[in-house]
């Protein structure tokens, strides 16, 4: 994951997680990244500062946004179900009363997430990988 300081057309800055350089601009290409703020669709990246590690800590340091999506992480595994490659179609016959409606979590390929928007299909994506795909 690569975290980016953004900053929208009207000066807001915040911070916004991505699987890589090429995710966030094709996300942002689709109009899928808004400013925290007013909502603004114009946004881009701003100046960073890379981390680097110091050369020994007793104790890592915790970083708050790491700790926010590991809290988010737990909530969104504890509470739904993983359907993996199948979300785009198990979100849909929920929406189209085909299937019982409940919380679930999966991947999509970005065709298909949106048309889950354009349908009008609730969907929202997670700013982390699945723990099924990774290692």
């Amino acid at each position: 994951m690569i975290r980016y300081a953004l900053r929208c057309d009207q000066g807001h800055d915040f911070d916004g997680w991505f699987r890589s350089s090429e995710a966030f601009d094709t996300t942002r290409a689709a109009g899928h990244v808004a400013c925290t703020q007013c909502g603004s669709a114009k946004v881009e990246k701003s100046l960073m500062a890379p981390v680097v590690a110091a050369a020994r800590q007793a104790e890592p340091a915790v970083n708050p946004a790491e700790a926010a999506l590991q809290a988010l992480r737990r909530q969104v595994e504890a509470n739904s179900d993983y359907v993996g490659l199948k979300f785009a179609d198990e979100a849909r016959a929920m929406h189209e009363g085909r299937a019982p409606t409940r919380a679930i979590h999966g991947e999509a390929k970005l065709e298909e997430a949106r048309k889950l928007i354009e349908e009008g299909v609730p969907v929202a994506p997670l700013p982390f990988i699945p723990r099924q795909k990774t290692n």
